[in-house]
């Protein structure tokens, strides 16, 4: 996927919840993904370290979490693909990276929190 040029950040603060320019909003909304995106490397640190030198374990989320990164990033550049071209589509891209990246950590802190016996569950438990 091709980046995309970000517009540069106002000379005032911008109140997010009250953004009214596409400036603005485009600026809001890439804040929020930086923000989700910063959720997800955390939740996925923390499952390496859970891993605990299991290199298995470590090389098959390794995998998974690329393939992760590049279909989110296709799928957001297809999605968001309708706004191309506009002063709209910075700000589209990046809600669809925002909400695919949510998604992406609750199930990486979702296997966090397996239940004992929980055979579905690739990560073992805390101890």
């Amino acid at each position: 996927m091709q980046a995309q040029p970000q517009p540069k950040p106002s000379l005032y603060p911008i109140k997010c919840d009250n953004a009214i320019t596409q400036t603005d909003m485009t600026l809001c909304a890439n804040q929020d993904y930086k923000k989700s995106d910063a959720d997800l490397n955390d939740a996925y640190r923390t499952l390496i370290k859970r891993f605990k030198g299991d290199s298995t374990k470590t090389t098959q989320l390794q995998s998974a979490q690329k393939a992760w990164l590049f279909f989110r990033d296709a799928e957001c550049a297809f999605s968001a693909s309708g706004a191309s071209g506009g002063s709209i589509y910075p700000m589209v891209l990046s809600q669809c990276l925002d909400t695919l990246t949510q998604a992406r950590t609750k199930e990486l802190r979702g296997y966090l929190t397996c239940k004992e016996g929980d055979t579905g569950c690739p990560v073992p438990r805390e101890e």
